[in-house]
């Protein structure tokens, strides 16, 4: 292992087991490099990457503030990457189509319909019938909806890759929504469609669930595929 990818390892098996939390101050360079067994020089280094990567936030001087303190799980860290990889390439509004349909019917396919919890996705649907929402707490809602289905499929690196690739877009889908003739004809459509897609997950049917989703996806790539770029 890259000493960054050491430590990446330590602190993700930290987190997990509970003996580290979001907030938390890493131990100082000397005990951290001899804990680890890399030099101190290659733990800098690591430390930079994490920093860069958002997980980690390294300040100088006295106080509680001061030192290492973990500020996002690594895998959050992913969103961050994710941003810089579509900042450095093209990537076209079918290719955002192709991935969400990927992902988002597999998970409806998988779905735990019995063990689920439906809380979440049922207060978004609620929030997202408040009239008059602006487009970007709608759109914010919207992807919040569909992590919340994701998550039933009891995998969490697909809603991780959901979180991240839905934030990482944000710019992009809010730029394609606004170019919109009627946005407000379009919102009343997705409310619908989202309803429908719900009660499908919520009484087991996969086939329709992932039919509906895979529907609903496709519909509004194809409304929204004329708009301008992001």
């Amino acid at each position: 292992m890259k000493a960054h990818e050491t430590v990446m390892a330590w602190v993700t098996e930290e987190l997990r087991s509970g003996r580290l939390r979001i907030g938390d101050h890493l131990p100082g360079e000397r005990a951290l490099a001899e804990t680890l067994q890399v030099s101190r020089g290659s733990l800098r280094e690591a430390l930079r990457v994490l920093e860069a990567l958002g997980t980690i936030r390294t300040s100088t001087g006295s106080g509680p503030r001061s030192g290492t303190v973990v500020t996002a799980a690594p895998e959050q860290a992913l969103t961050l990457a994710l941003n810089l990889q579509l900042a450095t390439s093209h990537v076209q509004h079918s290719d955002v189509y192709e991935v969400r349909l990927l992902l988002e019917t597999w998970a409806a396919a998988h779905a735990d319909h019995d063990g689920a919890e439906w809380g979440d996705a049922e207060r978004v649907l609620t929030l997202m019938d408040e009239p008059g929402l602006p487009v970007p707490e709608f759109l914010q809602l919207d992807a919040e909806f569909h992590i919340a289905l994701s998550r039933s499929a009891g995998n969490p690196l697909i809603s991780t890759l959901m979180d991240a690739l839905r934030t990482a877009i944000a710019d992009h889908t809010l730029a394609r929504a606004r170019s919109l003739p009627d946005w407000e004809r379009t919102a009343i459509r997705l409310r619908a469609e989202h309803r429908a897609i719900f009660e499908s997950f919520r009484d087991g049917d996969a086939a329709r669930a992932t039919e509906q989703l895979r529907a609903h996806i496709r519909g509004y790539y194809e409304e929204t595929a004329s708009a301008p770029e992001a």
